[in-house]
């Protein structure tokens, strides 16, 4: 693990063995700061961790430090909200967009029930269920995330534990397979019906970890299969070839459907031998990257866990292959405690007084106007010479980004960054560090995407969603 300095310089290194239990440690240093009183300002820690030896396993977390660094002056609101072209607050004869244009709904896109591996007693739950095991299903999800002040929820099933086992059950029944899913999608629609204001989905998280990779398809009414049982029945609706990411986005394509890259991490969702590989397909359909993901297995109730994952690098490789990907942030519920673990959330935008429905929820996805905060508390939003968030643009001359910040509780933003980078170049993006929410720039010819991420005083996280742009001469 290694210490930098807002400057970019290295200040401390330290290097160690530990032991995971049940897939968890705890190793604890100590930062003693040689000579001066340190320069305030963001530090960072990355750490890099493998299994003894292999290297190739490797994986990467960042985080950042607040060192007494002074809160950036950003604007709560747009300076004029409603404002008519030519008005302060305006640039470029074209009204900014301010809060007062959106409603913004919060929940979580990432968590299972018993029809799967989830719905584990709080009380007992250390980790994933056996399959179809524990109490809990989706109405009790459902139920659980509206009286814990979610908005919305996704329980995203395994699609291969139809079967109610791990690994194949060779005596599965089909239909009782396929029952099971209807069922699901069944809770989901009763609980819509009987809670407007409440959005329930009910999808597959599809894959596997292995040689694979883990996605959320929110929206498909099939379940997806490529299990057999002893006699040779595909154990679902709809065969799907394992860890063949090309032809199930052509699928999803047919079918529009939409996805989730969930968790991703090196060698995943490969396509001709490359991780994270494109397909045009693919760009239509995959409309999310988990850039946030709090422990799995946590049985926290208190929203107090600490265990956060951060994407961000693998979400960058996405865009950089080309995926037009919004970031989002979940928890990836397995314990009964949907949405509770920690206070992380994807936040949606629907325009002002939209009525908020399955259908709207989606078609905000599609349109990518979404947000991800480690804070249920904060919101952050950004725009393109007065473009949402999500769009992709064509422009000639200068570029104004402009970055809306807010939270209910009295944060204040000691870092705010714009990431740019260019699809289909396979690279890596770069950093523009911002004093005030706006900033200027002339990109050259050519494709840019650009988002914003933001650092509160208390180190949490937000991240907008993408501006994608084509620059003309």
């Amino acid at each position: 693990m290694e210490l930098t300095a807002p400057d970019g310089s290295v200040v401390e290194r330290w290097r160690g063995i530990g032991e995971l239990i049940r897939g968890t440690g705890r190793q604890v240093v100590s930062w003693r700061p040689r000579g001066p009183r340190p320069a305030r300002g963001v530090y960072r820690l990355r750490m890099t961790a493998m299994p003894h030896g292999d290297s190739a396993a490797a994986v990467e977390e960042q985080r950042p430090v607040t060192v007494g660094a002074a809160a950036l002056p950003l604007p709560p609101r747009a300076a004029v909200d409603r404002a008519p072209p030519g008005t302060a607050g305006v640039a470029g004869g074209v009204r900014m967009p301010g809060w007062a244009d959106w409603d913004i709904y919060l929940g979580n896109l990432h968590s299972q029930t018993n029809h799967s591996d989830g719905g584990g007693d709080v009380a007992s739950c250390t980790g994933a269920q056996h399959p179809q095991s524990a109490a809990a299903g989706p109405a009790e999800a459902y139920a659980y995330a509206a009286d814990h002040g979610l908005q919305f929820l996704l329980t995203s099933e395994h699609n291969h534990m139809y079967d109610g086992a791990e690994d194949t059950d060779p005596a599965a029944d089909p239909a009782r397979a396929k029952a099971l899913y209807r069922s699901g999608l069944d809770q989901a629609a009763a609980f819509n019906a009987a809670h407007p204001g409440f959005v329930a989905l009910y999808g597959l998280e599809w894959g596997v970890i292995t040689h694979g990779g883990h996605l959320n398809i929110l929206n498909t009414p099939e379940l997806l299969e490529w299990e057999r049982n002893g006699a040779g029945e595909l154990i679902g609706d709809t065969f799907t070839e394992k860890n063949n990411y090309r032809a199930l986005y052509t699928l999803m394509r047919e079918r529009g459907w939409l996805g989730q890259f969930n968790h991703p991490s090196d060698n995943q969702f490969r396509v001709a031998g490359r991780s994270l590989g494109y397909t045009e397909d693919g760009d239509a359909v995959m409309a999310l990257c988990e850039v946030a993901n709090s422990a799995a297995f946590s049985a926290r109730t208190d929203e107090g866990e600490t265990r956060i994952s951060v994407y961000e690098r693998m979400c960058d490789r996405a865009l950089e292959a080309g995926f037009h990907v919004a970031f989002s942030s979940d928890q990836d519920n397995h314990c009964a405690n949907w949405g509770t673990a920690a206070p992380n959330r994807t936040g949606v935008l629907l325009p002002k007084d939209q009525p908020f429905t399955a259908a709207a929820l989606l078609g905000a996805i599609r349109a990518r106007r979404v947000f991800a905060t480690m804070d249920k508390g904060s919101q952050l939003m950004l725009t393109a010479n007065g473009q949402m968030m999500g769009e992709r643009l064509a422009n000639r001359g200068t570029l104004t980004l402009s970055v809306l910040y807010r939270n209910d509780a009295g944060r204040a933003a000691t870092e705010l960054v714009i990431v740019e980078g260019v699809p289909g170049r396979n690279g890596t993006p770069v950093t523009m560090v911002l004093t005030g929410g706006d900033v200027t720039v002339a990109p050259s010819p050519g494709e840019h995407y650009y988002y914003a991420r933001l650092t509160q005083d208390d180190g949490k996280m937000l991240w907008s969603a993408p501006v994608w742009v084509t620059q003309h001469p």
